[in-house]
């Protein structure tokens, strides 16, 4: 495509040489050809990022693109477009899909569709069957096509019987099993967190009881089996304990946080506005500051956008009966910035870990290494607004805001995205 020399980026990749330097980086064909001082640019063209930072780019564990059957709420182009401009170089895409990423078809489906894309796609395949809960899904077979690790998405494995026989299966071939842990009997029909705000809207809670019941329920059996497991968007303080306790006994087990559960609480619901209706729900203050804790001491492993895009009929209702969720391809490095985070934590949660938790490799800002990167400045602010928003949906409560922390441009697969 075209060469291009980033000058004076400050590299910030633990697997570099160079981590920690300033330097230069001629990136020619798509592969890292030099690392530090380049004086004649040739032909190349020219990237200033000084004071700014280079890391490898970023992977997201939790994103929902609606392909299959919802690309009226996002598509593969769109949602690698917002992902692109997110700093995002690769996706792995939940299976909640209609139909759902259960059988081998799908898995193909997506990483045909997704060819030649500067975003690299990684589909996630369903533990159970049409994500019913009952039988396991053909996981091998979705394996053997490409499919990285298998989760029902948004919907909690309930049978623990039917938990514990995937962590065994999976076994067999190395994958990894996501557990989303929410125990559906305790939720019952509650849309909020349990506490204070509930009872000042009025509303049924769910208890933080819901999801720890999960996570104490699937460590033990992760325990018992003796498998890799990984918790997606845990949100409660007690979470982030029972986890950093299992890791301290040797439990092979890791787990991410969604971007908003870092800066955003259950008070902002007082305006009933459904654009801050998610799920897992917001929590409290004092779950956020554990969250962020949990993140700096390395008990949570990635951070994750949950990008979940609506179309606006869905959102634009009362408060009840509006979808869960948001769209976040766009913001995480920012509100993980909001959060704050330092620029080497974030690119170990965004970039780093995300990929061990995958088993896929991990990009390294080296000579001869292909180019895949991205340069971010921590400092810089910048609106969120519909003429940048590059997602099909909007459904985002940071849509007109000022945010600091800017993805400036992406690599990957001899591709670049450079923001506006």
């Amino acid at each position: 495509m075209m060469n291009l020399i980033i000058k004076s980026a400050l590299i910030t990749d633990p697997n570099s040489p160079f981590n920690n330097q300033t330097a230069d980086i001629l990136i020619t064909d798509g592969t890292i050809s030099k690392v530090g001082t380049i004086d004649d640019a040739g032909d190349a063209e020219i990237f200033n990022a000084a004071g700014k930072h280079v890391s490898p780019g970023f992977l997201d564990l939790n994103c929902n693109i609606g392909e299959l059957g919802f690309e009226t709420k996002e598509d593969i182009n769109t949602g690698t477009s917002a992902a692109a401009a997110g700093g995002f170089t690769a996706l792995a895409l939940m299976p909640n899909t209609q139909p759902p990423v259960h059988s081998k078809a799908e898995v193909e489906y997506l990483i045909n569709r997704s060819r030649g894309n500067l975003v690299d796609i990684y589909p996630l395949g369903t533990i159970s069957h049409k994500r019913e809960g009952k039988d396991l899904a053909e996981m091998f077979d979705m394996y053997s096509s490409g499919a990285k690790a298998f989760t029902d998405g948004n919907r909690p494995v309930q049978d623990a019987g039917l938990m514990e026989r995937a962590l065994l299966y999976v076994q067999g071939f190395g994958a990894t099993v996501f557990s989303y842990p929410e125990d559906t009997a305790i939720v019952g029909k509650a849309k909020v967190n349990e506490g204070h705000i509930s009872t000042l809207l009025g509303m049924k809670g769910i208890p933080p009881l819901a999801e720890e019941l999960m996570v104490a329920r699937d460590l033990y059996l992760a325990e018992y089996t003796d498998t890799k497991l990984h918790f997606s968007t845990i949100t409660t303080s007690r979470s982030v304990e029972l986890i950093r306790e299992a890791k301290k006994r040797g439990i092979k087990v890791t787990c991410d946080v969604a971007a908003h559960h870092l800066v955003l609480t259950d008070e902002v619901l007082l305006g009933f506005d459904s654009l801050y209706k998610v799920k897992p729900p917001l929590r409290t203050q004092a779950d956020v500051d554990a969250l962020i804790v949990g993140l700096n001491d390395g008990t949570i492993d990635a951070i994750v956008s949950q990008h979940t895009p609506h179309e606006i009929e869905f959102k634009d209702v009362e408060f009840e009966i509006a979808e869960y969720g948001i769209i976040g391809l766009q913001t995480v490095f920012s509100l993980a910035v909001q959060a704050g985070l330092s620029a080497n934590i974030i690119v170990q949660k965004l970039a780093v870990n995300p990929r061990q938790i995958l088993s896929v490799g991990t990009p390294v800002i080296a000579e001869g290494r292909k180019a895949n990167l991205v340069v971010f400045d921590t400092a810089q602010e910048w609106e969120y607004n519909k003429a940048n928003n590059l997602s099909r949906s909007s459904n985002s409560p940071f849509l007109s805001h000022k945010l600091t922390g800017r993805v400036l441009l992406t690599c990957n697969n001899n591709q670049f995205y450079k923001s506006k």
